[in-house]
């Protein structure tokens, strides 16, 4: 159940609902939106009597929710969720563009591509300090020495940084360095992950697993949400199925379901949804036309010697003009590519020096 607060109604009439939940053992989570506040409660709602609620000064009305998934679900939030990342709004009226290669393979390789995704208007680094492969053999990133390479490229340009935490031990770790965490497909059920990310006041982007449900998903957000994080975004990166002409389905329907099912920020991921580059345009063309907030890419100055992930990286070129494509197609759909902040701009540094 949520209780709607009036416009304007004041702290003392806010904390009087939550103290008076609490009081009967129901778990409250104050929600402030722009012109409501909404305070969602948890627990056992049996000992609730909403007519009590429903009197109390300051009071609109109160709703309940029959989603299992109570804080993420669109009736539980007055409007939708915005995230600011470093002043890049995501989940406004603006579509941003999150670029960068699979993994951190070197100092220059890094730097060479975020100063390429930033001139062509991406507005967050994507890159993968540690990586989790299917086979045990395979590159596993470099740990904190990717993490530190990051962080400089966030220093020379201006980019705020996103990057996959794996384990609870490292979400300390991650947390210094990055500025959103990623909770990658393999991990979307790891319960104890997500209720470590949930405690941290960091951004968190939650893809969706192989084989998860969207309603589990929103579960797995849940995790997260209960816990205090209230900065969550969801990323659909293709589901596993029983077509083989691309590496996994891109579920495009998932996009405008999760706008209508929750109030979080939604993220789409053609890079690993098709797994083949001449299929990441298409597809990032379809997921800003059916309404995603962001789009994350990965983008390689040489794919084809890239540590992992290369088929579906695309190259420096083919990301910028990419760009142009989406800025047509965003403006069609009435809205339009983030740009840079203005105050992040003028911390990027020199490139040729930042290149030295």
């Amino acid at each position: 159940m949520v209780v709607v607060m009036k416009p304007g109604a004041s702290a003392v009439e806010t904390t009087a609902v939550i103290e008076r939940a609490e009081a009967v053992g129901v778990s409250t989570h104050p929600i402030y939106g722009k012109e409501h506040t909404v305070i969602a409660l948890i627990g056992d709602l049996t000992k609730i009597d909403r007519s009590v609620f429903n009197a109390m000064a300051g009071v609109q009305n109160t709703v309940r929710i029959q989603e299992p998934y109570k804080l993420a679900a669109s009736t539980s939030h007055p409007g939708k969720t915005t995230i600011d990342v470093g002043g890049v709004i995501i989940g406004g009226s603006e579509v941003v563009v999150m670029a960068g290669p699979c993994s951190v393979e070197s100092r220059e390789q890094v730097l060479e591509t975020a100063w390429a995704v930033k001139e062509a208007g991406a507005t967050i680094l994507r890159g993968g300090a540690f990586k989790p492969r299917t086979s045990p053999y395979s590159f596993q990133g470099m740990g904190e020495a990717g993490l530190k390479i990051l962080a400089e490229a966030r220093e020379q340009t201006g980019l705020p940084v996103i990057t996959e935490v794996m384990t609870v031990e490292t979400v300390d770790l991650v947390c210094e360095y990055a500025d959103i965490l990623q909770i990658g497909a393999r991990n979307m059920q790891n319960y104890g992950l997500l209720h470590a990310v949930g405690k941290v006041r960091k951004p968190v982007m939650l893809k969706r697993g192989i084989s998860g449900e969207i309603k589990e998903l929103l579960m797995c957000a849940e995790y997260i949400l209960s816990n205090g994080n209230t900065q969550v975004m969801l990323c659909e990166r293709g589901i596993r199925t029983y077509e083989t002409a691309t590496r996994n389905t891109f579920d495009l329907n998932a996009v405008p379901v999760l706008q209508k099912m929750s109030h979080l920020p939604v993220v789409a991921d053609p890079s690993h949804g098709t797994g083949a580059r001449d299929l990441v345009g298409p597809m990032s063309r379809a997921a800003v036309a059916a309404g995603a907030d962001a789009l994350i890419l990965e983008v390689h100055p040489d794919p084809d010697k890239a540590e992992s992930d290369g088929a579906q990286s695309l190259h420096l070129d083919q990301f910028a003009e990419l760009m142009g494509q989406l800025r047509l197609i965003a403006g069609a759909v009435g809205r339009s590519i983030a740009t840079q902040p203005e105050a992040a701009v003028g911390n990027g540094r020199v490139k040729e020096a930042a290149l030295a």
